[in-house]
């Protein structure tokens, strides 16, 4: 699976941005697929995931509330909608695949795409 996340940006505090993820190379529906982010001196983090079909998604603690996984896989891509932002959401933010449910707990996945970057200011 090819990916590549688009729709970052610089926003102010309190803006919205949303991410896409365009997947190609594979069926997308078949791949389970979420979102991580890495600030700068920090290690890649969990953000969020969500089920082949859509209906199941997970949320790291820091965005629960703030942000929402969804996909299309008629498009076969996947978003991020992300509310609320605070300047600790700044990162890059990368979209991954993988064959089996990610999670906050998932220490590899299969596929990743290249990062988007967001930066909030304060």
């Amino acid at each position: 699976v090819q990916l590549q996340a688009s729709g970052g940006g610089l926003v102010q505090a309190g803006a919205s941005l949303r991410l896409s993820c365009a997947a190609s190379g594979r069926t997308f529906g078949s791949v389970y697929m979420g979102w991580f982010r890495q600030a700068p001196g920090k290690e890649r983090e969990f953000v969020a995931a969500i089920s082949r079909g859509g209906i199941t998604t997970r949320y790291a603690d820091s965005v629960l509330g703030r942000f929402a996984i969804s996909r299309d896989n008629s498009k076969d891509t996947m978003y991020l909608q992300m509310n609320n932002l605070k300047p600790e959401d700044t990162a890059v933010y990368y979209c991954a695949a993988d064959t089996s449910f990610i999670s906050s707990t998932t220490s590899s996945v299969d596929f990743w795409g290249k990062g988007t970057q967001v930066t909030v200011s304060s």
